[in-house]
């Protein structure tokens, strides 16, 4: 099928009434976690995966997809409102966005950036349909071999890519590793790494690691600072002038491109593309001095960026089943609940599932456009709610949550010992991503490199041997070396610093 035919195909899945409901639903919850600072996409994908065994694959994936986006687009709102970014991407919406609110532009800022986000997501959306069936057809002709260095590059640059100590990183990747090989392996009847706990035979629940390692860690992380609600700014005007219109046009095209491009890579794509969006209109602008101050460029660039970044982050997983980051990783891991594997076989086997995502996003964006702007009061008031009496309610439906997976209390212990190692990890300055990664590749990567040895004869060689593998691991040993020169640990710290 050609191009229109495969989008005509989506937008009749998309269309359906379960996937419109739970696109609606997905969009609509992702904002309010956006706008309430201290949950997270992550861990409120982690918590509603039990939901997702009882939805079908492509109603459930859409839903998850839909929270994901939304939280992109909520965090904007206490960005700009109350200088609070409920998402980590929003940080730089903060500079300036709040600055136009102090002037009475709120109203503006908001506005520009639902434009920004919904032309960054039809854009995105676009690149999605038009390239990924050509990398799916690329990733048909991998081997074993060839997963297994890409895997081994994935790791590599989400280690490159994560914040904070490239070692402490590796330690994180390493962990994640460990973690994930634990259960009984699949070659032989023999447990590995259970300590003798019959609970683990089956390997270590992925849903409590996230919900552990993202949800409880941010609820410990938060009773111990300072979440008090800042008095809303009332808006004034909620539409740019046409002046405004015509200043943000070029930056939200350029955030738009540099977002599509660094949502790809493995890591903080998205976070790096906001940051990045920011510097270079910073860079470009005839007047730089503005920024910080109110500039709407400033809002709208970084704006983009993060939404194109949010959406083509779901390239890799769904032409390669490699996830690029933690969201990813929650989303390979709904889609391994529903027994579909991630990787190229999705468009062959799952077309419905793999346009419909796609179409969805569209769908989605259009939402999130018409939706939001009439509930910017309503998350205002959201914002006045004290931590004390939310967090108990997370507390109590994660439980359930990661409890109705299995039907097994060891798991709610698991979470909880997550929550707790998360919570030292950040004292310390780890960063989860990479763990998670770790994690989800693990397996993957000990499976190919099981099957890579055996059709070579036992011969290492055979990963230099065959070109594609040889240029993966040449790539991940450069990226390696280029990252001890100091200049460019210099240029990582500050590219990467989101304060």
């Amino acid at each position: 099928m050609d191009l229109a035919q495969n989008i005509s195909l989506g937008l009749g899945v998309a269309a359906g009434f379960d996937n419109l409901l739970f696109c609606f639903l997905g969009v609509l919850l992702g904002t309010l976690i956006g706008v309430l600072p201290g949950i997270g996409a992550v861990a409120t994908m982690a918590m509603l995966l039990p939901l997702t065994f009882h939805l079908a694959p492509t109603t459930s994936l859409i839903m998850l997809a839909g929270i994901y986006y939304g939280a992109q687009y909520g965090g904007s709102t206490t960005a700009i409102l109350v200088n609070l970014p409920g998402e980590a991407n929003s940080v730089a919406t903060t500079l300036d966005g709040y600055a136009m609110a102090r002037r009475g532009r709120a109203g503006a800022a908001l506005a520009i950036a639902a434009i920004a986000s919904f032309f960054a997501g039809t854009v995105s959306t676009v690149l999605i349909a038009q390239f990924g069936p050509a990398m799916a057809a690329l990733a048909l002709k991998f081997g074993p071999v060839e997963y297994f260095s890409l895997m081994v590059l994935g790791l590599v640059c989400s280690m490159v890519l994560a914040t904070g100590a490239l070692h402490k990183a590796a330690v994180m990747i390493l962990f994640g590793i460990f973690l994930g090989l634990a259960g009984t392996d699949a070659n032989s009847p023999m447990p590995r790494l259970t300590f003798g706990i019959d609970a683990m035979a089956d390997g270590m629940s992925f849903v409590a690691i996230a919900v552990g390692l993202f949800g409880l860690t941010e609820i410990i992380l938060n009773l111990e600072r300072d979440l008090t609600r800042v008095a809303a700014i009332p808006l004034r005007d909620l539409f740019p002038t046409r002046a405004e219109l015509s200043e943000s046009a070029m930056p939200i095209v350029r955030g738009t491109f540099l977002g599509s491009i660094l949502g790809v890579l493995p890591g903080g794509g998205a976070l790096l593309a906001s940051f990045g969006a920011y510097a270079l209109e910073k860079k470009l602008s005839r007047t730089p001095d503005r920024f910080g101050k109110g500039a709407i460029a400033g809002v709208a660039a970084p704006e983009a960026a993060n939404n194109a970044g949010a959406q083509t982050s779901f390239i890799p997983l769904l032409t390669l089943g490699v996830p690029s980051n933690a969201i990813m990783a929650v989303m390979a891991g709904a889609m391994t609940i529903q027994g579909i594997i991630p990787g190229p076989q999705v468009m062959t086997e799952h077309a419905p599932l793999f346009w419909g995502m796609i179409a969805s996003m569209w769908i989605g964006n259009l939402m999130l456009l018409v939706l939001n702007l009439p509930l910017v009061g309503l998350w205002v008031k959201l914002l006045q709610v004290p931590y004390r009496l939310m967090f108990p309610a997370i507390l109590f439906f994660s439980a359930i949550g990661v409890y109705s997976i299995a039907n097994q209390a060891f798991d709610v212990y698991l979470a909880v010992g997550a929550g707790v190692l998360g919570y030292v990890m950040a004292k310390l300055g780890f960063e989860p991503t990479p763990l998670v990664l770790g994690f989800i590749l693990g397996p993957m990567m000990e499976e190919n490199f099981k099957r890579a040895m055996l059709l070579a004869g036992g011969d290492p060689a055979t990963f230099i041997d065959r070109p594609i593998s040889a240029g993966l691991l040449l790539v991940s040993a450069a990226l390696l070396a280029v990252m001890v020169l100091p200049s460019v640990k210099r240029t990582r710290a500050v590219a990467l610093r989101e304060e």
